[in-house]
Formats: structure tokens, sequence, C-alpha cells
């Protein structure tokens, strides 16, 4: 007769290893922080490249020209990374859930600036009185702002990728995250270089002090 605490033990050992093979690789759901990071950052995404067009129409300074096109590029086919991670997995583009839920419990640390639209739920986003700004805006006073709000956009996308890093480990989207915050913070770097030469200051970041 078998032994009851060996088998027991067989037992756990399978249901670890069919964790280890399946469940890390299974599909997420569709409350899952891999999933609403997807859609929060595709979201994300859209308004920065929505940005950059603006300002690249303006007929800018080279530098923040090729700083607007590089983020067209960059973050449309991240975008669509996000979007197809949606379709792969069977799971709708849009949720009825508010934007950052994916986050409950690592709520993001940013404070704005001021009170905004239901448009600036995720950390970082431009308001809709601060896109018709730039629209408005021409010249230098154009490219600062631009440079402004871009800043805190990209504080706002790094932590969110900080965020889905505490929360998953699935591959695809935890190096995407990491590309995130990696890609961003330099161009925050090169974006705040940008602004001095042009004697302004970024906004206040939102980013948690560490």
């Amino acid at each position: 007769m078998r032994n009851p605490v060996l088998v027991v033990c067989g037992v756990l050992v399978l249901a670890a290893a069919a964790f280890l093979l399946f469940g890390r690789s299974g599909t997420p759901g569709d409350a899952s922080a891999e999933a609403g990071f997807a859609r929060d950052m595709a979201a994300h995404h859209a308004q920065a490249v929505e940005m950059s067009f603006i300002v690249r129409d303006k007929g800018p300074a080279p530098e923040i020209r090729n700083l607007a096109f590089d983020i067209i590029t960059t973050q449309s086919n991240q975008r669509g990374m996000f979007l197809g991670w949606l379709q792969a997995w069977g799971l709708s583009q849009a949720s009825g859930r508010r934007p950052m839920a994916w986050m409950s419990g690592h709520a993001h640390g940013g404070t704005p600036m001021k009170p905004v639209d239901s448009v600036a739920e995720m950390p970082g986003m431009a308001s809709r009185q601060e896109l018709t700004k730039l629209k408005q805006a021409t010249g230098a006073q154009a490219e600062v702002l631009y440079l402004q709000l871009m800043i805190r956009h990209h504080e706002g996308g790094v932590e969110m990728a900080q965020g889905l890093l505490k929360l998953s480990d699935r591959p695809e989207v935890a190096g995407m995250a990491q590309k995130i915050i990696d890609g961003q913070t330099a161009e925050i770097t090169l974006m705040t270089d940008l602004l001095r030469r042009r004697g302004a200051q970024p906004y206040p970041s939102i980013l948690p002090r560490q």
C-alpha cells in the first residue's frame, strides 16, 4: 500500500510543476495586471504620439522634430504590441474598469500639479486644456510646452512600468516594461537638457521620491 504522505507530496510536486509550466505562461485574465497595463499603456502612448504630431507639424527646431519623430515611431510600435497582446489573449481592447485599477495596492504616488479632467486619470497624462494650449502655442513657446508636458508624460509611463514589474514577471510584458523605463528615463534626461538650453525648467516631478 502506498504511503499517504508520499502520495500527497507527489501531488504537491506535480501541482507545483504544472504551475511553473502552465501557470506562468497561461493567458492573462481580463482583470489581470498584464491586461490592465496593456490597455492603459496603449492609451498613454496614444497621447504621447498625439502631442508629438502636434509639435512636429509646427516646424520646430531639428532636435525637437527628431525627438518627436522618435517618440511617434517608438510608441506607435509599442502600442501595436500592447493591442496585439490583448488580441492574442482573447481580451477586448477596452474595459469597463477605471484606468489604473490593475495597480490596486500599488497606487501611483505622483500628485498632479492641479486638478485635471478624467483624461488625466493615468499618471502624467495631459489634460484637454493642456492639449489645447499646446495646439495654440507657436515657436519657442510650443517647444518648451511640449518638452514640459512630455517629461511629465514620460514620468507617468515610467511609474506605470515600475508598477507592472511589482505585479508581474510574465516575460514579454515585464521585458517591455523595463524597456519603457530605460528608454523614457533616457529621454527625460535629454528633454530636461533641451529645456535648459531654452532657459526653461520641467514641471515638478510626479515620480515618488526615492
